[in-house]
């Protein structure tokens, strides 16, 4: 007999060799029914899959995270073999499941395709999914595997096999169809009743720009059409909200090839947007105890080097800049961490001053391919909210507990209100990915989780996506349509104040190490502004919008009165601006629709000699006729709701 611990604790007494289905169908023939994939002992497995030992089981449906993962890897599977059916001798590669769907890199040799064979492939993958032929896993020797993928006259498989080591490589076989695989499988094909290829793209073979370009062909499947039907319509809706889009009509933001790749250009409106949302922080980070500094944008490569970013990140860096002076070398600052640690080292500090919370709006440099390079969500150049804070360890608890409260008090005046917290953990079997003491990240561990216990949060444990100096508390946010951004991060560091020998004198006049967190509520400002722009649709929180009012003239003969609303607006510090065009109302209206322009003041002879305006908010809603102190306090009472007091 086996032993199988169940998420909720639960300990259950099998036969060895019991399969997941049969434990699945021991809770209930509903969740037998639906169950698709597991994970037994922290390993994908099959339905099929026979358990011989004791261990812990999670079953995964369609709706969790797992089970959509096993869907769409399974779904790959049948592309490629729709693929090598439609094109003979193309070479197949890999093709794994991705956030939303799947893909497939194919060197398609000869043949040539484009989106207009889009649905013969999709005909044939669901030709192929009506057969329910199940995914069977099986073990091969490398000798095997090597043989197969040579007789295929596949080098890319066979490279990918040199590297495996003998007693680890797995087939995977469904209808007549074989793929290297390490597992992660639906019961059958039958399951996919919904097919939709979304795009192609050139993909270098392993991602070096030396290696072949293959096609990377981008799908999707469901197991309902009604599902596909619904995820088609919310991309008409991303696509309307594309912050590329929006921040081109909005006037926003800007590239320009002679400048460089995704290095962004920030338009007038654009710059006092950011600027608003700066103050906003930088006011709450005064409150909170928060000094600004300033650091340059450039750094000794030694700097980097004793921080550990440079063995790190080095090959992903721009390289480094050289002076005419021998010996010299320079980085693009791709971290603000190393220059605050100086910052702290050019003071000696007693345990009395601490805690010193170190904030800057840095603008930080890396280098992204440009084949990843999207909009301003991942450019080369961007400008982080930072700041870093060195206290005493018994101050870290309070310290943690406290930026919680502003990364929550950002989100809540910016809209977002639905996100889960991840508590992101070292890789315990991977320990050489990360620098540092095993106690020391340990007690880092136990901080977080119980910092975000303490305040309440929705969090998750997430092992092996910690950074390489220290773990972290990643907030995970949904937008309107749903989707998941990584925004705001709080991260606890011993290792840093150790490679840079920072010290404070403590009570007992002995020098002690400080202990540092990083933090940075909107992360990257240029990629926090483009989900914000997505997620509100570019009608951003009044108090933030580039322009909160309009003045819409029925005719240029009331541009006097006009002016003098403008004054009012101003004195009572509402942006806004006039439109006297000799242009029609009707289109006065839908121009200031499209441009997101919150309320629109409308004056003519009537509202001139009762010294009113007639208030039609974005939407269509009409307030009425309103002094111009009514609407300014009904603006006060809009941004006060949204907008309050950061209490610390």
């Amino acid at each position: 007999m086996i032993k199988i611990t169940l998420p909720d604790g639960s300990i259950k007494e099998f036969e060895s060799g019991t399969t997941v289905l049969d434990v699945a169908k021991s809770i209930s023939e509903g969740l037998a029914r639906n169950v698709i994939s597991a994970k037994f002992n922290g390993t994908t497995v099959e339905t099929k899959t026979a358990l011989t030992t004791d261990g812990s089981l999670v079953l995964f449906t369609w709706r969790d995270d797992e089970g959509k993962k096993a869907f769409w890897h399974s779904s790959s599977h049948v592309l490629a073999q729709a693929i090598q059916e439609l094109y003979p001798g193309s070479k197949l590669t890999i093709g794994p499941a991705i956030d939303k769907g799947f893909y497939y890199d194919v060197d398609f040799g000869e043949h040539k395709i484009s989106e207009n064979d889009f649905k013969k492939i999709e005909d044939k993958m669901l030709e192929i999914a009506r057969g329910k032929h199940d995914f069977t896993m099986r073990s091969v020797s490398k000798q095997d595997a090597l043989d197969f993928y040579k007789n295929e006259n596949n080098p890319f498989k066979v490279e990918l096999i040199e590297n495996l080591e003998d007693g680890d490589i797995t087939f995977c076989d469904h209808d007549s169809f074989t793929d290297l695989c390490r597992g992660g499988h639906i019961p059958n094909t039958g399951i996919i009743k919904a097919v939709k290829l979304m795009n192609i793209a050139g993909a270098y073979w392993r991602g070096n720009e030396n290696n072949p370009q293959l096609t990377r062909v981008y799908g999707i499947t469901f197991p309902k059409q009604k599902e596909l039907k619904e995820y088609l319509e919310l991309l008409e809706e991303a696509k309307k909200r594309d912050h590329r889009k929006l921040g081109k009509e909005l006037q926003l933001f800007t590239f320009s090839q002679r400048v460089g790749q995704g290095l962004p250009l920030w338009l007038p409106k654009g710059a006092a947007l950011r600027e608003r949302l700066e103050n906003f922080l930088k006011k709450a980070q005064k409150k909170a105890g928060y000094e600004m500094v300033v650091s340059p944008h450039i750094g000794q490569k030694e700097l980097y080097e004793t921080s550990g970013h440079y063995a790190k990140y080095g090959e992903d860096s721009f390289q480094p800049i050289t002076t005419p002076n021998e010996g010299e070398e320079f980085l693009l600052k791709p971290m603000n961490c190393p220059h605050h640690c100086e910052i702290y080292n050019a003071t000696s500090w007693s345990y009395r001053d601490l805690p010193k919370r170190f904030a800057e709006f840095g603008t930080v440099y890396r280098y992204e391919q440009s084949g990843e390079l999207h909009g301003l969500t991942r450019v080369r150049g961007f400008t982080q909210d930072d700041a870093h804070i060195f206290c005493t360890p018994d101050q870290l608890d309070e310290e943690f507990k406290k930026v919680i409260d502003l990364v929550l008090y950002v989100f809540g005046s910016l809209g977002f209100e639905n996100f889960t917290a991840q508590v992101s953990l070292r890789d315990p079997e991977n320990k050489e990915k990360y620098i540092g003491e095993d106690e020391n990240w340990i007690k880092a561990e136990n901080a977080i989780i119980n910092a975000a216990k303490e305040k309440g949060l929705n969090y998750v444990i997430e092992t092996g996506e910690a950074a390489f100096y220290g773990p972290k508390l990643d907030f995970m946010v949904k937008d309107a349509l749903g989707r998941s951004w990584q925004l705001g991060t709080i991260q606890v560091d011993y290792n840093l104040p150790e490679r840079f020998d920072l010290t404070y004198k403590g009570s007992d006049n002995n020098l002690h190490r400080p202990v540092m967190i990083h933090r940075a509520p909107f992360g990257s400002m240029e990629r926090f502004i483009a989900i914000l722009l997505e997620h509100t649709g570019g009608n951003f929180p009044l108090w933030l919008m580039p322009e909160q009012a309009i003045i819409l003239s029925l005719s240029e003969k009331y541009e006097n009165y006009s002016k003098k609303v403008l004054n009012l607006l101003e004195n009572h510090e509402i942006r806004g601006l006039a439109d006297n065009r000799s242009e029609t109302m009707g289109k006065k209206i839908r121009e200031a629709e499209m441009n997101k322009l919150p309320y629109m003041l409308i004056i003519g002879e009537q509202e001139e000699q009762d010294g009113t305006v007639s208030v039609r908010k974005h939407g269509g809603e009409d307030l009425g006729a309103m002094k111009v102190e009514q609407f300014a306090e009904l603006i006060k009472a809009e941004i006060g709701t949204s907008l309050k007091s950061f209490e610390v």
